[in-house]
């Protein structure tokens, strides 16, 4: 896969800014960019001379960050060839060097796993299993016990739906891919807001579509911005319960009045993780043509990749057949454990949420204490914060955080064009006395940079 010069541009954002020479500031922005997954493995750069005319610089400069890259093993040329993109083949050290302590990562949203509710659901799921060996196991829809389930959440919420609205999926990105896919032509345009989930943007990237990002304010969704940039798209694809990056949560007095006039997608992903406010309604109690995507990876375990789509049948039956060139189903033992979680109203536990309020708080004092600097508003729910330094230094702390014992989601992957590079996603899914220490180490990371310390060369400060 040839990476065009200009695309690499876009994603690079604005690198120049910071200390230190512009080849080792550009090295670390694309070593960052392979690591988050937006430049692919095995694709290859843009040629020295088409990335320099593209950025505006030197070509020495790109050659310079090119030797990086090659020498620390993220890149591998061979004579008139374009440079491929690839990993180190040593392992990546788990300590940093100056600490007994393992790496914190904080590049993945993710809670743990309720070992105790999880084995008790796919133990179930095993003495249900029997009842279907006589069927072929090969559901496009999903099983009748899962999709029953689902319907009955909805029931729960005040959401009138039945089992034939339901269409599960392997997760909430797979349930959007779908969607994509019979909604989306080539060229089509998507409005979200944004920032957003990033794997939203390969999606639609991948489906070549024009994407029309609609800004979130401090107070949230600018209702009238969102409905002008509706009436000419073709798709949109929004997060209103407890929004991925930011945690915002849209109030039922926009989502009575919101109108889009074109297709629209609303993920639920974190629709259960209220923290501080009830439970938000859903969006399709006022818009009954809206498309509910959910999932149980962020309210259960992301291990449980297991998700659905709620819409009108009819839509249901588009997806489904495009479904026949991507996957044949969901595995069924993974739908039974799933319909008797949600049946249980496993996906909002009190002391799963009193535990995530416990971390939220925790990382809120660790960032008033090491990062004064930062704003970071306290959500009302979800699993993260969206941080913001006072300078644009999102990607350059990105790349070196590592030397100093944490990973970090730079801003700019929640968005498109290289924006938000004042911001930093701060997932408080991992146990309080770690989030502590990885907000130390950030601050470190940031010292390091003001005091013009970074890349992949820069030593680690810890205590």
């Amino acid at each position: 896969m040839r990476i065009g010069s200009h695309a690499v541009a876009r994603m690079l954002g604005v690198w120049r800014e910071g200390p230190g020479p512009a080849h080792q500031r550009l090295s670390d922005r694309l070593r960052l960019l392979i690591l988050d997954g937006r430049i692919p493995l095995g694709g290859t750069l843009p040629s020295e001379r088409d990335l320099a005319e593209a950025l505006g610089t030197s070509r020495t400069t790109v050659g310079s960050a090119f030797r990086t890259l090659v020498d620390s093993g993220y890149v591998s040329t061979r004579a008139r060839t374009r440079a491929t993109v690839r990993l180190p083949d040593g392992p990546v050290p788990e300590r940093p060097s100056g600490t007994d302590e393992g790496t914190i990562d904080l590049s993945f949203a993710a809670p743990a796993a309720p070992v105790r509710i999880l084995h008790a659901a796919f133990a179930a799921a095993v003495e249900q299993l029997p009842r279907h060996f006589e069927r072929h196991g090969y559901d496009r829809y999903g099983t009748v016990e899962l999709r029953e389930a689902v319907a009955r959440s909805y029931e729960r919420r005040g959401l009138p739906t039945r089992p034939d609205h339901i269409l599960v999926t392997n997760g909430a990105q797979h349930a959007l891919a779908l969607l994509a896919r019979v909604l989306l032509a080539p060229r089509g345009r998507v409005v979200l807001d944004h920032p957003t989930y990033p794997h939203a943007l390969t999606i639609f990237s991948e489906a070549r579509a024009r994407i029309v990002p609609v800004a979130l304010t401090p107070n949230g969704w600018d209702a009238e911005q969102l409905e002008a940039a509706g009436r000419q798209a073709d798709f949109a694809y929004l997060i209103p319960d407890f929004h991925n990056p930011t945690g915002m949560c849209m109030p039922s007095s926009l989502r009575r009045q919101l109108r889009l006039g074109c297709p629209t997608v609303i993920d639920e992903t974190m629709t259960d993780l209220a923290l501080d406010v009830p439970h938000p309604e859903p969006f399709a109690l006022h818009s009954p043509a809206a498309v509910s995507v959910g999932s149980v990876s962020k309210s259960i375990w992301g291990g449980l990749r297991v998700g659905w789509i709620r819409a009108r049948p009819s839509l249901l039956e588009r997806v489904e057949k495009v479904r026949l060139t991507t996957d044949l189903g969901t595995p069924v033992v993974e739908q039974l454990a799933t319909a008797y979680l949600l049946e249980r109203n496993q996906s909002r536990r009190p002391e799963m949420l009193r535990q995530l309020r416990s971390q939220r708080d925790a990382l809120s004092r660790a960032l008033s204490e090491h990062l004064p600097q930062v704003h970071a508003p306290r959500p009302a729910g979800g699993v993260t914060m969206w941080a913001t330094f006072p300078e644009p230094v999102s990607s350059r702390l990105a790349a070196v955080a590592p030397d100093h014992g944490v990973t970090l989601a730079a801003g700019p992957r929640f968005g498109v064009g290289g924006a938000f590079e004042r911001h930093v996603r701060l997932p408080f899914t991992l146990p309080a006395p770690q989030l502590i220490e990885a907000v130390r180490r950030i601050a470190q990371a940031e010292q390091a940079l003001t005091q013009g310390v970074t890349g992949i060369h820069a030593p680690a400060r810890m205590a």
